[in-house]
């Protein structure tokens, strides 16, 4: 009986903690499966993955490419897919495609995608760079009794804001900006997720939070507020970060579960388009062994995992 066979890829990382640049692999649909092994050891380890000069890529591979690390959700739950493509979700920041806020891409669903792939279609001369934080890390770098009660508490998450936008923050944007927020809105979704998830690769603890946490479960407004903001802010550290500065056919490939990140909003009016395509996820599970719940909302036809229901 063989061996399976090994691929050593070229990986550089980028900082202790996250992120890792990966270059001699020419991403496709056609990559054998010992490649596709390697990078998804490599993703487990650096949480994100950064390949240059991928410009072979369209839509249809990239897709292609995705599907080679698990089977795919639609592109938004509420929001409307490149024309064409239900699969890819299109960030045009001249629509309104602007995320300048800490997330966790699509947690406001039971189970939010596993491995998002973001490919740059169009970027800004300056600007525009995506900043990736370590939710593992973040976890461990609390205090041991802050650590205990983040694994006790549960929280929800909602798209009724947009990244924390309210309505009367939509007062002078332009048309496309309102348009995108009220498709946003549209549909109204609602999860209850543990604070900290233990991830089902790796057996990590992570916090589970980002720009759609609405409250945490029993515990006011108020204190909610204060414990959540001290759970950010270890997030935020730049000890648990790394940044990427785009070109123009770069891909990213991060663990969704392990992580939160930031579009930098500090460009004016230049193009910046981006592709993403993601891997579905499972459910959420917490310390205790419970897993996320629906509160609100039907995801079942965005992403291809069961949901849990609670009333």
């Amino acid at each position: 009986m063989t061996s399976p066979a090994v691929v050593d890829l070229d990986v550089t990382p980028l900082t202790l903690r996250i992120g890792a640049r990966v270059d001699g692999v020419r991403l496709s649909g056609d990559l054998d499966a010992a490649t596709v092994a390697a990078l998804r050891q490599a993703l487990l380890r650096h949480k994100v993955l950064f390949f240059r000069g991928q410009h072979h890529l369209d839509p249809d591979s990239q897709i292609a490419f995705a599907r080679t690390l698990g089977e795919l959700t639609l592109a938004h739950p509420t929001q409307a897919s490149l024309a064409g493509y239900p699969l890819i979700h299109e960030l045009d920041a001249s629509k309104g495609g602007r995320a300048g806020a800490w997330h966790t891409d699509v947690t406001f669903v039971v189970n939010p995608p596993a491995i998002s792939v973001l490919r740059g279609v169009e970027i800004p001369a300056t600007g525009g760079d995506t900043v990736w934080g370590n939710t593992a890390t973040a976890l461990s770098d609390l205090p041991l009794e802050l650590q205990t009660l983040a694994e006790s508490l549960r929280v929800f998450h909602t798209n009724q804001h947009d990244y924390g936008l309210r309505r009367q923050d939509l007062e002078g944007l332009p048309e496309e900006f309102i348009a995108r927020f009220e498709e946003f809105r549209s549909i109204e979704f609602e999860a209850e997720h543990p604070v900290v998830r233990v991830h089902p690769e790796t057996g990590e603890r992570a916090l589970v939070l980002g720009g759609f946490v609405k409250q945490l479960k029993g515990v006011s407004q108020s204190q909610s507020e204060l414990l959540l903001n001290i759970f950010a802010e270890v997030v935020s550290r730049p000890e648990n970060q790394v940044r990427w500065h785009w070109n123009t056919g770069d891909v990213a490939i991060w663990d969704n579960r392990a992580t939160q990140h930031y579009a930098v909003n500090d460009y004016t009016t230049e193009p910046r388009i981006v592709h993403r395509v993601t891997v579905a996820g499972d459910l959420p599970v917490g310390t205790d062994g419970r897993p996320s719940v629906v509160r609100a909302g039907d995801a079942s036809s965005y992403s291809p995992i069961a949901p849990v229901w609670v009333r």
